[in-house]
Order: C-alpha cells, then structure tokens, then sequence
C-alpha cells in the first residue's frame, strides 16, 4: 500500500475502534431519554463499567467475566439515578451528576484500597482482535474486519436488536409513548414506571458495556479519567440521531472519526494539544448548530401522577 492508502487504513480502523463505545454509549442514552428520563448519568455508568470489568477480570482471570461485572454495575449505578428521579422525583440533572460524581469517587477509591494504585490498576486478561483467517480474504473491508476484537461484532448486533426493540415491537411503542405522554400511557394501563425502570436499566446494561470495551478491548487496564467525557458527549450524539439506535450508530462514527484523527497528526506540526480537543470541539459544534431542529420526548422528566 501507499503513504495515502496506508493512512486511509489507518483512519477507518481507528474511527471504527473509537466509534465502538460512543455507539454502546449513545444507544444506551437512547433508549433512557425515550423512556423519559435524562441520560445525563451516562459519564459515570461507563465510569463505573470500565473500573468493575477490570476489577471482574482481574479477579476470575476471564474478559467475558469482566463483560458481567462491566454490565451489572452499570446496570446497579442507572438504578440510582432512575430511583432518584423514578421514586423520589428528583431533578433528572441532579440525580445524573449525583452518578457521575459518584462513580467518578468510587473508582479511584477502590483502586487506592486494592491495588495501592492512585490511577493505574494492573494489567488484565483482555479481549484481543479475532483470528479468522476468511475475513482477510475480503477485499478492502477484509483487512480492516481483521483488526476487531468481537466486541466490534456483538455491538453490531445489539445496535439491530435494539432498533428492533425500540420501533418494531408493541413494547417498544409502549416505552416510546411512556417518554411521549406518560399520563396518558398510564390512562391506557401501560406500566409507566416499569417501562422507565427498563430504559434506565438498558442505558446502564449498555453504557457498562462501552466501559467495559473501553478498559479490556481498547486497554487492558483501567486509568482513571480514560472515560474523558464521552459519556457527556453521548448524550449529544443520542440527540443528533434522533435518539434512535441505527442514528446514534451514525453519529458516533462521525464523532469516531475526528477522535482518529490524533492518530494522523499528533506528535506532527499541529500540537498534540489542539489535536485532543477536537472531540470537544465538534461535540460544542454540534450542539450550537447541529440540534437546532432536534427534539427530545415530549415527556421527558414528567411524571404519570402529576
């Protein structure tokens, strides 16, 4: 290959490696703000999915064992901010940061406790790219398929399922109408709570997911802070596709891109800096320009017994 295709390669494989936690993320994001609830606690369940995957690995010596403790404490903290705001109605913001605050605490508190570490814990059993010797055979795409872990493949299928779920079954209408006009869903005896307990738990299911791929397929180790906002910037990408699994998947390769674009130029005539915030910037970008038009649930942060 040339200079050109070889950075070519380099750009699509990385966009699609950086891509894959904003997808679980934003889809995640997704499905709470169609349940009516704010995904604003989204920072902290990838915190929390990132440090308890490696704390599950570490400790059984499995990745797939470190999927479930990824999963199942992003699940545990999404139901802190949907009892805040469920039971005890309190303000989405408020019960979203007490998450992000809270996780953000938690993590470098149990590492400190554990491994005597004040940011690094050690390295892992972590999930490596798949040796299938027919993907390479592929032409152009085979190469890049090569380079992806499994997890690339399962978030495939769970964006589809997810889509699936949410605009081709009647309990996905449901849970749309409870994040549209919960008074009225709860007229027609749909279980309004119960459909918002589930859209917080599959935003928790999904963004311990987008940790977990962050600390044992990306790494295979947990640094503290090496979630550096993206749960935030799910939020925004959930919203500018229209809070929809096949749309957040778009948007987040978009966003994927931009976030490759350090592997071109950092370390070359633009500082490493600037490079970083390009995210950032695009994220601000976005939200200025880019959701103007954009709409969340009429329902959301309304209660069925207002």
């Amino acid at each position: 290959m040339g200079d050109w295709a070889n950075i070519l390669y380099v750009v699509v494989v990385s966009t699609i490696r950086m891509s894959v936690p904003m997808i679980l993320a934003s889809v995640g994001a997704a499905f709470s703000v169609r349940a009516g609830i704010m995904a604003l606690g989204c920072e902290g369940m990838m915190i929390a999915g990132a440090f308890f995957a490696v704390m599950g690995s570490f400790f059984t010596g499995s990745p797939w064992m470190g999927i479930l403790f990824g999963i199942t404490f992003g699940i545990i903290f999404s139901l802190l901010h949907g009892v805040l705001n469920i039971r005890y109605k309190v303000n989405q913001t408020l019960s979203g940061m007490s998450v992000n605050l809270l996780a953000a605490a938690v993590a470098p508190l149990i590492l400190q406790i554990i491994w005597k570490s004040k940011g690094i814990s050690p390295k892992v059993e972590s999930f490596k790219k798949l040796d299938i010797g027919f993907l390479e055979e592929i032409p152009i795409l085979g190469s890049i398929l090569a380079e992806q872990n499994i997890l690339f493949y399962v978030t495939l299928i769970l964006v589809v399922v997810g889509y699936y779920y949410m605009f081709k079954t009647p309990q996905g209408l449901r849970m749309r109408m409870v994040g549209e006009n919960p008074v009225a869903a709860n007229t027609v005896g749909i279980n309004v709570v119960g459909y918002k307990y589930l859209g917080v738990m599959l935003s928790g299911a999904f963004n311990g997911l987008a940790g977990a791929y962050l600390s044992l397929a990306q790494l295979d180790m947990y640094i503290d802070g090496m979630t550096a906002g993206r749960g935030y910037i799910a939020m925004v990408i959930s919203t500018f596709g229209k809070n929809s699994p096949i749309g957040a998947m778009l948007g987040s390769l978009f966003f994927g891109f931009f976030d490759a674009l350090q592997t071109i130029f950092q370390g070359g005539v633009i500082p490493s800096q600037i490079v970083r915030t390009l995210p950032y910037v695009l994220t601000m970008l976005v939200v200025v320009f880019g959701l103007k038009s954009a709409r969340n649930p009429a329902g959301m942060g309304k209660h069925h017994d207002e």
